[in-house]
C-alpha cells in the first residue's frame, strides 16, 4: 500500500531511498523515525487536507480524485504516464516520467520524453518493440483515462504529445480563482529547509553582494515557503573574531565613559571601524593590545562582552534599515551561536580520522583537492570551516533540516565544495548529492558599474545600500510627480507607489539575471517603463486591475455565477500559461534559478498584452469570462511580485 501510493504521489522519484537517513553522528533522537516514512505521511495527510471546499471534498469519491486537483499539470501527467508505464512495463521500474511544455503549440501541450530511453532499456528483450516509435504508442495506449487530456499523438523517435482538454483547462483556472492560488503549490520534495543569507559582518557596511545575496536569498525562501516548505530563514553574521579585539580596544581607548552613552561613543559605525583598523595596522602597541582583548572576550569577561555586544547590536540597527525597505524577515544566528558547539564537532571529526596535523594546524583532506581544509589554525584558533562544520551539525542534528541552501558570492564555491565534501567523508550527509538532507551553494556574480568594473562611489567607496535604495525611490517619486500624479494622489499613496517601484526595479533587476552571471547596475535601465523591468510588470499588473475597475463588475460575484471560457486561441495561449505557473515555481525553485520565474512573469505580461489586444474584454459577449481571465492572470502576477519580494501597485 505505501510503495503503490508512494509511486503515485512521487512519479519523478525512483523510491523512498531517496529520504533516507544519513549517518548522523550527534543526536540518538533523529534517527528514532527514518525521515521518509514521517515525510510520506505529512504529504499523504496534506494532500488529503487541500483547502477545497467542504461542498467539493464531498463530491470526491477516491484518492485518485482528489490528487487529480492537487499539484501542477506537469506532476499530474507525470502521474498518469507513471501508471501507463507501470501497466505497460511492469519490469521497469525506475522509470520517472520525463514530461516537459511543448515547443510549438502546434503538436500539442505537453510532452513524454520517454520512448527512445525506454526502447534502449529493453531493445532485444522485449520482441514486439522493433523502433522507438512502438514504445511511443504503447506509453499512449496505456495511458488511463482523465478529463484532462483531450488527445495524444506520436511524434518524432516516439514522443508522446499530449493537448489538454481547453475544458479541464477553464475548470482548473475557475477553481483556482474560488479557492485560491495556493492551491497550485508544487509539491515539494522536503518539508523543512534553511535558507542561510545575507550574512553581513558586524561593523562594517552592507554593501551590493550583500544586496544580492539578501533578495536572491529572500526569493529562494519564499518560493519554499509557497510550497509549504517550513523555512528558517538564517542571517549567519560575522560576529565573531579577531577584529573585535581591535574594535572592543579602540572604544575603550577613545570613550573611556562609553557605557553610560554607547551609541553616542560609537558613532559612525563604518568610520569607527576604520579608525581602528588603521590604529591596528600603524601602531604595534595597540595591536598587542587588541589581541589581548580577543583572548578576554574570548574568556568571557563582562567589560568585553557588553562592548562587543553593543557594537553587535549597533550594526544591527544599520542592517534593520535595508531589510526594513526591502521587507526581509530573517532570524540571526551567526558565528558566535556555533561557536560552543566547535570543539565537539571537531571530537567527532577526529574519531572518524578525518583530521591530520600539517605544519602546525589541523586539516582535512578532501578527494580532488590538494589543498586541504583548515579547520584549527596554526594558533589554535577556528576559522571559516570550524564555525561551519558546527554549523551543519546543529542545522542537521538540533533542526532536522532536510535541504540546507548557502547563498553567497561565487568566490567562494571552492570552500563550500570543501566543507561539504567533509561532511560527506564524515557521513553527516548523504554520498549521492541528490539525496536528503542535503546541502546546496548558491553562487552569484559581481554587480558592476558602467564602466565595467566592481560597482563603487566615485570615491572607490563601497555603495551603502540604504542609499542606494533610496536613490531609486527618490528617482520613482520625482517620475510620478512630473506624470502629475501628486495632484490626484494623496502624500501616503505617493509615497507607497514611489517604494513599491523603486525598491521592486531594484530587486527585479537583479533577479531576471542568471544568478551566475555578473551584471551591470544601471538606474536608467532597472526604472524604464518599456521591456523587461519591473516597472513595465508593475504598470502592467495596473492595467489589469484598471479593465477591472472600468467594467464596474464585482469580480467576486462573478467568481460564482460566471465561468471561464478558453475558445479564442489567445485565450488558450493565456490559460495555458497560467497553468504553467507551479511548475515554473518547482524549476526556479530545484535549481535555484529566480531568473526562471522572472522569466515566466515577463512572458505572461506578453500572453496578456496579445490575448487583451485581440479579445474585446468590457462589452463583449464574453465579458464574464474575460474579466475573470483578467482577475487570474493578476492573480498570478501578484504572486510572481510576492514570490520576488516585490510590492504590486493597483493604480498609476
Amino acid at each position: 500500500m505505501t510503495a503503490a501510493l508512494y509511486a503515485y504521489l512521487f512519479p519523478t522519484a525512483a523510491s523512498p531511498s531517496q529520504f533516507a537517513p544519513p549517518k548522523l553522528l550527534f543526536s540518538s533522537k533523529f534517527s528514532q523515525i527514518p525521515p521518509h516514512f514521517s515525510h510520506l505521511s505529512t504529504r499523504i495527510l496534506r494532500t488529503a487536507s487541500r483547502p477545497f471546499s467542504v461542498a467539493k471534498l464531498q463530491s470526491v469519491s477516491s484518492m485518485a480524485e482528489v490528487m487529480e486537483r492537487v499539484g501542477s499539470v506537469k506532476q499530474q501527467l507525470q502521474r498518469l504516464f507513471g501508471e501507463a508505464f507501470r501497466d505497460k512495463f511492469p519490469d521497469e521500474l525506475d522509470i520517472v516520467p520525463i514530461i516537459t511544455p511543448c515547443k510549438d503549440l502546434r503538436h500539442g501541450d505537453y510532452q513524454c520524453n520517454n520512448a527512445m530511453s525506454l526502447f534502449a532499456k529493453i531493445k532485444g528483450r522485449v520482441p514486439e518493440f522493433k523502433k522507438p516509435q512502438a514504445v511511443g504508442q504503447a506509453i499512449m495506449d496505456s495511458l488511463p483515462d482523465s478529463e484532462m487530456i483531450r488527445g495524444c499523438t506520436i511524434a518524432g523517435p516516439g514522443y508522446v504529445n499530449v493537448t489538454l482538454s481547453t475544458e479541464w483547462m477553464a475548470k482548473r483556472i475557475h477553481n483556482m480563482l474560488i479557492d485560491g492560488v495556493e492551491t497550485w503549490a508544487p509539491e515539494p520534495p522536503v518539508q523543512r529547509a534553511i535558507v542561510d543569507f545575507s550574512s553581513p559582518n558586524i561593523a562594517k557596511e552592507m554593501h551590493v553582494g550583500h544586496l544580492r545575496s539578501t533578495i536572491i536569498g529572500d526569493t529562494l525562501a519564499r518560493m519554499l515557503e509557497f510550497q509549504n516548505v517550513e523555512v528558517f530563514r538564517r542571517n549567519h553574521v560575522g560576529d565573531w573574531g579577531t577584529q573585535f579585539g581591535m574594535l572592543i580596544e579602540y572604544l575603550f581607548e577613545e570613550n573611556p565613559n562609553w557605557e553610560a552613552a554607547p551609541t553616542e561613543a560609537i558613532g559612525d559605525l563604518q568610520e569607527f571601524y576604520k579608525e581602528s583598523k588603521k590604529k591596528f595596522d600603524a601602531d604595534s602597541d595597540f595591536k598587542e593590545r587588541a589581541q589581548k582583548a580577543v583572548v578576554s572576550l574570548q574568556g568571557g569577561e563582562e567589560k568585553y562582552r557588553k562592548a562587543w555586544a553593543q557594537i553587535c547590536e549597533t550594526s544591527r540597527r544599520e542592517f534593520d534599515k535595508v531589510y526594513l525597505r526591502l521587507g526581509i524577515k530573517l532570524e540571526e544566528k551567526g558565528e558566535s551561536f556555533y561557536n560552543p558547539y566547535i570543539p565537539t564537532a571537531l571530537e567527532l571529526l577526529s574519531k572518524e580520522n578525518l583530521i591530520e596535523e600539517s605544519e602546525g594546524a589541523r586539516v582535512i583532506y578532501v578527494g580532488g583537492i590538494t589543498r586541504p581544509l583548515i579547520v584549527v589554525k596554526k594558533d589554535g584558533g577556528y576559522n571559516y570551516a570550524s564555525t561551519d562544520l558546527a554549523a551543519l551539525w546543529y542545522r542537521l542534528n538540533e533542526e532536522k533540516a532536510e535541504w540546507i541552501i548557502y547563498v553567497t558570492d561565487v568566490g567562494q564555491r571552492e570552500h563550500f565544495e570543501m566543507f561539504f565534501a567533509a561532511a560527506r567523508r564524515a557521513g553527516w550527509l548523504p554520498a549521492e548529492e541528490d539525496k536528503y538532507p542535503k546541502v546546496s551553494h548558491v553562487g552569484f556574480g559581481l554587480v558592476l558599474g558602467e564602466d565595467g568594473k566592481r560597482f563603487r562611489t566615485r570615491a572607490t567607496e563601497v555603495v551603502k545600500l540604504v542609499d542606494l535604495l533610496d536613490e531609486a525611490k527618490n528617482r520613482c517619486k520625482a517620475t510620478l510627480i512630473e506624470r502629475g500624479k501628486a495632484e490626484k494622489w494623496t502624500g501616503e499613496e505617493l509615497e507607497q507607489t514611489a517604494e513599491a517601484i523603486g525598491y521592486g526595479a531594484v530587486k527585479y533587476a537583479d533577479l531576471k539575471n542568471n544568478r551566475l552571471t555578473n551584471y551591470t547596475f544601471n538606474f536608467d535601465q532597472m526604472l524604464n517603463d518599456k521591456g523587461n523591468t519591473a516597472v513595465y510588470l508593475l504598470y502592467a499588473h495596473a492595467r489589469i486591475c484598471s479593465i477591472i475597475r472600468r467594467s464596474g463588475r464585482d469580480v467576486e460575484e462573478l467568481k460564482k455565477v460566471g465561468t471561464v471560457d478558453l475558445a479564442h486561441p489567445d485565450e488558450r495561449v493565456l490559460g495555458l500559461h497560467l497553468l504553467q505557473f507551479p511548475e515554473v515555481v518547482e524549476e526556479a525553485c530545484t535549481n535555484m534559478l529566480p531568473n526562471i520565474l522572472c522569466e515566466y512573469l515577463y512572458n505572461l505580461s506578453e500572453d496578456f498584452t496579445k490575448f487583451y489586444t485581440n479579445c474585446q474584454v468590457v462589452g463583449s459577449p464574453q465579458e464574464i469570462s474575460r474579466l475573470l481571465l483578467c482577475e487570474a492572470t493578476a492573480v498570478v502576477m501578484r504572486k510572481c511580485f510576492f514570490l520576488l519580494g516585490i510590492t504590486p501597485v493597483y493604480k498609476i
